[in-house]
């Protein structure tokens, strides 16, 4: 039988732990096939961690990892990744919102021969404000990526082992897992289910967190913002261009433009707004520049992705 790694990221998730070892449980014992459950402390301040120990002390099949502090969503999954032994991965979120219910269904995809499964969100039960956030901006990445990025799919999916093993071995630091196992290639396919409301607790997942993920996926996989940069350059050297032919018309012929309501004026206005309007294009495209920049200067400092404090039924080393 085949095993099977569920991987689960975990930031101040007392609350609804329990009720993620009883349905997840429940689901496990249908499969009929050995399986680990590998979560992941991300840092957590509450009782995460004790949670999970004790959890892993009454059934060691569910294995923990614990961080030295927060270091994000997606190290954590990375981690969890790291350490899947199982022919086959899934990562899963530990509010419930994507249900446990759902992996048999991913399961069945794998067997028929698919390689990365990602369950795709027929419905969510988010905000208004963040359901159209995320909505336009899985169809913006999908316009500027060269990649056959899919829609609205999260983080929830099925990775076979080949493709978890050429994702362990992706070096860099700024990670969008949905972008990577896209990129992998292989054999996809998705499922749709209807995304439910957080169990218990509150989000853990904010929207300075969800922006930072948001820009990894879009500067890691397009070089759309660089030539965004190029053409608002060109767009304001043409706009500079017939603003001068206008203003010599002007002066040119005076007469003719006061008669329309047109006489050339003092200039200052018009000075304030075009020295206004560039500066602002060449802040936007400084800020673009910057943000590539940025992520070069992470990937050559080569710091680890992650730094251990503790673990419980895996064998493993401080970092990575």
């Amino acid at each position: 039988m085949a095993n099977i790694s569920i991987i689960i990221p975990c930031f101040n998730e007392e609350a609804v732990l329990p009720k993620l070892f009883a349905r997840l449980g429940a689901v496990a014992a249908t499969w009929h096939a050995d399986y680990e459950i590998i979560c992941v402390d991300d840092g957590s301040r509450d009782r995460t961690w004790e949670i999970l120990k004790a959890q892993h002390a009454q059934d060691p099949r569910w294995r923990c990892l614990s961080f030295a502090r927060n270091f994000g969503h997606q190290t954590a999954v990375s981690a969890g990744l790291h350490f899947a032994t199982g022919d086959c991965a899934v990562v899963i979120d530990a509010d419930l919102q994507d249900p446990p219910e759902e992996i048999s269904r991913l399961l069945a995809k794998w067997r028929e021969g698919y390689e990365v499964v990602f369950a795709t969100r027929k419905q969510r039960r988010d905000p208004l404000i963040k359901r159209l956030l995320a909505w336009g901006f899985y169809r913006l990445l999908q316009k500027m990526t060269p990649l056959p990025m899919a829609r609205d799919a999260g983080d929830f999916c099925l990775l076979d082992k080949k493709v978890v093993a050429v994702m362990n071995a992706l070096p860099e630091r700024s990670r969008y897992l949905r972008g990577l196992r896209t990129w992998c290639g292989f054999r996809q396919t998705s499922v749709e289910f209807d995304r439910a409301e957080r169990a218990a607790g509150v989000p853990q997942y904010t929207f300075k967190k969800s922006f930072k993920l948001a820009m990894d996926g879009l500067f890691s996989f397009s070089a759309a913002p660089l030539r965004l940069a190029t053409y608002l350059g060109l767009w304001v050297s043409a706009f500079a261009f017939f603003g001068v032919l206008f203003t010599l018309a002007q002066k040119i012929f005076a007469a003719e433009f006061a008669k329309i309501g047109l006489a050339p004026g003092a200039g200052f206005p018009t000075i304030v707004i075009s020295v206004l309007f560039l500066g602002g294009v060449q802040l936007i495209c400084l800020g673009i520049l910057g943000e590539y920049i940025g992520r070069i200067y992470e990937e050559v400092k080569g710091r680890p992705l992650w730094i251990l404090r503790d673990s419980a039924g895996l064998v493993t080393t401080d970092k990575k």
